[in-house]
This record gives structure tokens, C-alpha cells and sequence, in this order.
């Protein structure tokens, strides 16, 4: 106890703990800040600071950032967002388990982080599109990823950080599904318990898009049915035309006929050209509707392009603009700009012709689809008095979306059957996601969060000064002699709320790298198995529900659901005591 490397080592990790307990600064910065302090003051060697950075979990999870982006980029998620939360209609309940259990499902394979960047834009725009509050489905995406995650050894970043912390000290790791024992009966207690009565505890505030209502900036955009269209054939209501979110049709021009307004009984038929009238997102999400082309042009397939090098912008034409006075068809924009118009914005003027007959003026917003480097090129020319990124709209070529979604399942099976290691698994399918150009170079050092990964790496350090200190074995004196006298389970439920505890002051990697050298210390003072330890550990890690600082996907969602902390806490806490009493007792009845 007189050591001084003991209460320097205890200083430290303290103050760190109050510093992002007080959110003074970034995670990976103040977690670095203490791994630098105590190697200065001898505790660690270089070596052990930074035997983080080549640790297997940490670089798993950095492989598996460009699997999840490469999913994204390929539109392999966003394509089954309409189809998982179903049909309009039903309660917030109904549409909580429809989404939840999917999501879970996802998690499983897919690294919670990335996923929930993926999914917060589409399941905002469903909820815009069907008139639920986007604060009811937020809070319940993060902690679906989480309660997913738990249940292999790839679902979060912290089963794979306790994972290579075993290994590291030369004990066996997590087998790929062997988490799932534990973790699955959390997974179902949390989902159930979120769609029966935790949801009631969010707030069901609206987007602020929906709050502004018609003063959003609506676009004037034209489809022409084709033959392959489900539509031809029903009515503009059955066809789903009627109640679209965002998006309202106008004007049919059939056969140089204009029928105005649109009558909910009329009949769809091929070549219709169908005028709406709605937001850009809606416009994109039209845009990729079977049988419905928005522009036909040879150089941009609209139904099959590669987002990696076309984006949608907004321009605005000037009074300089040699554009202002023509007709689209006139200006010759494609050839011209190298771009195509998908739609129009006119002040709160109606524009009801065609796209290539209307004359542009000064003032009017053009939607446009182009190359990436077009804001480069044309942001300062006099052509526009503005050019700014729209909607993102994540596709790629159909044939790589296959591909990716291939690579990701042969990865998954390679570490079921374990015929490959997770961190070679991964990092094989990330660099085949390059050579098959499912994602970019460029993507892949933007889809890494490089600040996750320094944490993580940075932890390890700490973790191991916690050791040489003795201040992990000190620890797990005082919980063996505070809990065992009560038995394996209230020991168990011991480990499990010290992690517990610190994760939601800190964040999770942190937490799992400074309790697991404690939960080994505890299972080897009792002569046990440190296995059951090191899930309860795992599970304590990921499952913190109460804090934002629990774990980085809450801070995610919380602008996007214009969340506070107290609706975290009210939501939280009991599913934290949930998720505490079931994973202790699965535990218990899996190991004892």
C-alpha cells in the first residue's frame, strides 16, 4: 500500500475518471494523456504502452470499420429499412419490435459503431415519411446494436477488446458464438422490455424538418412509368401515390393530356409521366422506386450508379448565369456541366412541365446528380451563387452489393468454422472490399474512427499499469472479501456492477481494458475459473444503458434525437437493472 508507484498509479486513473466522468475532454485524449503519465513515471515500459496498437481486438475493430462501410456504401443495409419496419399503420410498440429485433439480428455480425452510423439517416427518414417521432426510435436503435452485440465475439468493440486482453496474457479467448449464451437472454429481456414500456419513457418529439412543415424548400420533379412498374395498372392509391411522405403528386401528363389535379382512382398506365412535387431526401428515395425513371441519360444510370463518384448538390442559378433565359433542354446542362437535373425549386411558384421545357431564371434551385469533384470546379464560377452538398445517397453498382454482402458472410463463417483468426478474417475481407471496388481508398481512411481506435489501443497501456501497480489485485481483494462470503453469485454480481459503474462514467473499451486484469485477479484469489469473470466482465461493458458516456452509439443518436441527459437516465437505469439480473443469472446457471 506504501508503494508509490500503487498511489501514483491510483492518482492517475482516478483523475482520468473525473475528467471524463466531467467531460473536461475527448476520450481518446484524456485516456492518452494517462497512458503518457504513466509511462513517464516508470509503471509501464514503452513496449507495454504501446502493445495497444498491434493488440488483435484493436485492430479487428478497425478492419471491421471498412466492412460496415463497405455495407453502407453498397446500400446492402439501407435497401431492407422499408421492408424490416413493414407496412404504414400499427403502434410505436408493433413498429419497436419489427425494427429492434432485425437490428439485434445485424449487430450480431456487424460492429455496433459503424452500424448505428449507418442507420440513424434511413430510420430518420422513415420516421418522417410515416409520421413518427424520430426520439422514439433512437434511443432503442443504440441499445438494439448493443443488446445485439453481445452475442458474438464480433458484435461490439468490447467483446473483442476483453477477447484480446485474455490472449495477451496467454489464456484462451472468446469462441465466436460463445458469448451468445450469456447473451442472448439479455438481448431478448432488453428488447421486450423497450417494446412493452421503456419506449413510454422517451419523448415523442417531432423532426424540425416536420416542425417547419411547408416552409421547407420543396423541389418540382417528373417520372416517366415504365413497363416494369408495379404501379401500371392500379389505381394512384393503391399504388401507394396518394399518402406519400414528403412527396405529393400533382399533375399526370398521359399522351399530351394533362390531368390536374390527380384524381385518388385513377389508373397508372406505362409512359405516364408523374409530376410530384416534395423535399430532396424524398425526391433521392423516389429515384430509386422499380419503373420509375427521373431522367433517362445514357451517362448516369440513375437505378445503378456508383456513390463513391456521383453526389446530389443544389445550385443556384445567378444573375450572371448564361443559364438564366433557357430552357434545360436549351442550356445543353449535361453536356455542359457534366450533371444531370433531377429536380427544380422555384420560390413557392408551381413548375408544371416538363423538366427540359421549363425556362430557368435567376434564383431558381436546380437538384442536380453529379460528379464528386463538381463543388471544386464550379463553387466559385459565375454560372451559380451557390453550390452546396445535398442529400447523401448511398449506392453503388448492384453487382457490388453482392459482392460485399458475399465477402462480409465469407468472413462470419471463416471465424465460425475457425478456419481463419477475426483479426486475419477481417482484414482479408476489408482488403478485398478494395480490390473489388466496393469501397474506395478514400472511403475506407473516412469510414476508420480513428479516435475510437486510440482509445482502445491507449486503454490496454492503462490496463497493464493498473497490474504492475497492484492496483488490479488490490481491487479484487477487497471485492472477493466484500462478496464472497455470500457466494459465486453475489461475487459475480459484484464484478459485474464495478464495471458496470465505471463504464457509465467513462466509456465502454476503457472500462472492460482496467476491470479485466481485476476479474482475472479475482477468479485466481479463489482458485476459479476466470472465464464466467471475464463474461461478466464482457457483458457489463456493453450493456450500460443509463449515461450518454456509456458508450460511444448513445452519443450518436443523441443530437439526432434532440435527446438530454435525463431522458437517458429514465430509460436507462431500468434497463440496466434489467440487463444486470439477467446476464448475472445466465452466468451463474452457464458456468456454476
Amino acid at each position: 500500500m506504501g508503494d508509490l508507484h500503487f498511489w501514483v498509479a491510483v492518482v492517475t486513473v482516478l483523475g482520468m475518471l473525473v475528467v471524463l466522468a466531467l467531460d473536461l475532454a475527448a476520450t481518446e485524449i484524456v485516456i492518452t494523456a494517462a497512458l503518457f503519465l504513466l509511462l513517464l513515471t516508470g509503471i509501464i515500459t514503452p513496449a507495454e504502452a504501446f502493445r495497444g496498437f498491434s493488440n488483435e481486438g484493436m485492430l479487428s475493430v478497425a478492419f471491421l470499420f471498412v466492412v460496415a462501410m463497405a455495407l453502407e456504401a453498397t446500400g446492402v443495409l439501407s435497401s431492407i429499412t422499408q421492408s424490416v419496419f413493414g407496412k404504414k399503420g400499427g403502434t410505436i410498440s408493433t413498429k419497436l419490435a419489427r425494427f429492434m429485433v432485425p437490428v439485434a439480428g445485424m449487430s450480431a455480425f456487424i460492429n455496433n459503431t459503424p452500424l448505428v452510423a449507418m442507420l440513424v439517416s434511413p430510420v430518420r427518414s422513415w420516421c418522417r415519411r410515416n409520421g413518427f417521432p424520430s426520439s422514439k426510435f433512437l434511443i432503442p436503435l443504440s441499445y438494439a446494436t448493443i443488446l445485439g452485440g453481445c452475442c458474438t465475439l464480433i458484435g461490439t468493440s468490447t467483446n473483442l477488446v476483453v477477447h484480446g486482453l485474455l490472449i495477451d496474457r496467454g489464456l484462451k479467448g472468446f469462441g465466436f458464438w460463445e458469448l451468445g449464451s450469456v447473451g442472448v437472454p439479455v438481448a431478448i429481456a432488453g428488447i421486450l422490455a423497450c417494446v412493452l414500456f421503456l419506449h413510454r419513457l422517451l419523448p415523442g418529439k417531432k423532426e424540425a424538418k416536420d416542425e417547419l412543415g411547408e416552409n421547407v424548400r420543396e423541389f418540382v420533379v417528373e417520372v416517366k412509368v415504365n413497363g416494369e412498374s408495379p404501379a401500371v395498372g392500379k389505381t394512384v392509391e393503391t399504388a401507394g401515390f396518394r399518402h406519400l411522405k414528403g412527396l405529393f403528386l400533382f399533375q399526370i401528363e398521359r399522351a399530351g393530356t394533362t390531368l390536374a389535379p390527380v384524381e385518388p382512382g385513377e389508373t397508372i398506365h406505362v409512359n405516364d409521366r408523374l409530376f410530384f412535387v416534395g423535399l430532396p431526401s424524398t425526391i433521392i428515395e423516389l429515384s430509386k422506386r422499380k419503373g420509375l425513371d427521373i431522367v433517362k441519360d445514357e451517362h448516369f444510370d440513375l437505378k445503378n450508379y456508383d456513390s463513391g463518384e456521383l453526389k446530389t448538390f443544389e445550385v443556384v442559378i445567378s444573375a450572371s448565369s448564361p443559364l438564366a433565359g433557357k430552357t434545360v433542354k436549351e442550356s445543353n446542362f449535361r453536356s455542359q456541366y457534366d450533371a444531370v437535373i433531377l429536380a427544380i425549386h422555384r420560390g413557392g411558384e408551381r413548375v408544371d412541365r416538363k423538366i427540359g421545357e421549363i425556362k430557368l431564371r435567376v434564383g431558381d434551385t436546380l437538384l442536380i446528380l453529379a460528379n464528386k469533384r463538381f463543388h471544386g470546379k464550379w463553387y466559385h464560377s459565375r454560372e451559380f451563387s451557390l453550390v452546396s452538398t445535398s442529400e447523401e445517397v448511398p449506392s453503388k453498382r448492384k453487382s457490388q452489393s453482392r459482392i460485399a454482402l458475399a465477402i462480409a458472410l465469407l468472413m462470419i463463417l471463416s471465424v465460425t468454422l475457425e478456419i481463419l483468426p477475426m483479426v486475419v478474417a477481417s482484414g482479408v475481407a476489408a482488403v478485398l472490399l478494395v480490390i473489388m471496388r466496393c469501397v474506395t481508398t478514400q472511403e475506407v481512411f473516412g469510414a476508420v474512427d480513428w479516435k475510437v481506435l486510440l482509445a482502445i489501443a491507449s486503454s490496454f497501456g492503462v490496463a497493464t499499469a493498473l497490474e504492475n501497480a497492484g492496483v488490479a489485485q488490490y481491487l479484487a481483494a477487497q471485492i472477493v472479501n466484500a462478496a464472497s462470503p455470500f457466494g459465486i453469485l453475489v461475487l459475480l454480481a459484484a464484478v459485474y456492477a464495478a464495471t458496470l459503474v465505471v463504464t457509465e462514467i467513462i466509456t465502454n473499451n476503457a472500462a472492460a481494458a482496467m476491470l479485466v486484469p481485476i476479474a482475472i485477479s479475482v477468479a485466481s484469489q479463489l482458485k476459479l475459473d476466470y472465464m464466467p469473470f471475464a463474461y461478466a466482465v464482457t457483458i457489463a461493458a456493453s450493456a450500460a444503458f443509463a449515461t450518454p458516456m456509456g458508450y460511444q452509439t448513445h452519443m450518436m443518436v443523441m443530437g439526432p434525437g434532440r435527446y438530454r441527459f435525463k431522458h437517458f437516465i429514465k430509460v436507462g437505469v431500468p434497463l440496466d437493472l434489467i440487463a444486470g439480473v439477467v446476464a448475472v443469472l445466465s452466468i451463474y446457471v452457464v458456468f456454476f
